[in-house]
């Protein structure tokens, strides 16, 4: 019987390459976002290979959530695995100098709204005395670096949380895990840096960085194995980072 999983941010970058392996490898998808267009173009390429259904929602809107959520047809309402992908940094400014705005939108998408997505699922996974939760992390969350200040605190409270879950559903027989991702060439440093292309580019030029689909395959791989074994923390960066900040550049 196959699986349903359920992926947040699944649009673009991380999500959307997730996505794509979970249909080609016998898994249900709920696609989750904001972009309509995006959602619809996705959904048609991947029903070619399996199940597909979309929820059209911020991450940051309570509501929106929660009624997403609860609107999920019979086919699909059994969420097997919750993969919280939705997330995003906004600026790179020391503390003094932050954007309040900027703040927020980190606080409210990469904290509050994964607490809500799991908290409309986990007591879906309850009932079912069976779940999967990933929380997709970041090296931020293992380490701060210089100007990364409340995007870095946002990683550290997603890691923390996760501990947290592991620790509070484990009586529950729930997995739940953490990947955290260095260096992946996706639209992050574009929204980083506000559109600026030229400058989201220059963060990836002189060495191989990870790609979406480096990820994809490691969550394959955690959401794979036997029920027995979870992943439980799991950080993933390409062989020339050493840290958030030591990158070994040939140019």
């Amino acid at each position: 019987m196959k699986k349903t999983v359920l992926i947040t941010g699944a649009t673009s970058g991380i999500g959307k390459a997730t996505a794509q392996l979970l249909a080609q490898n016998n898994f249900n998808i709920v696609l989750c976002g904001r972009r309509e267009e995006r959602l619809y173009l996705l959904q048609k390429e991947l029903s070619t290979h399996t199940n597909v259904h979309t929820l059209q929602f911020d991450v940051r809107d309570k509501k929106a959530v929660f009624d997403a959520i609860e609107s999920l047809p019979a086919a699909f309402s059994t969420i097997e695995i919750l993969i919280n992908n939705a997330g995003n940094a906004h600026g790179l400014d020391p503390i003094q100098n932050g954007d309040l705005d900027d703040w927020d939108a980190m606080i409210d998408i990469n904290v509050k709204g994964l607490l809500y997505v799991s908290k409309a699922i986990i007591p879906k996974m309850i009932a079912q005395k069976a779940g999967h939760i990933i929380n997709i992390g970041s090296t931020a969350a293992k380490e701060v670096y210089l100007n990364g200040n409340v995007y870095c605190g946002t990683k550290h409270a997603v890691d923390a949380i996760t501990k947290g879950m592991q620790i509070d559903l484990n009586a529950h027989g729930i997995r739940v895990g953490a990947i955290h991702p260095g260096m992946v060439a996706t639209e992050f440093s574009e929204v980083r840096f506000k559109g600026d292309t030229e400058k989201a580019a220059n963060v990836y030029k002189g060495f191989d960085p990870l790609v979406a689909q480096d990820i994809a395959d490691v969550i394959h791989f955690v959401i794979t194995r036997p029920y027995h074994v979870n992943i439980a923390d799991l950080v993933i960066t390409p062989t020339a980072q050493a840290s958030p900040t030591i990158v070994h550049k040939t140019l």
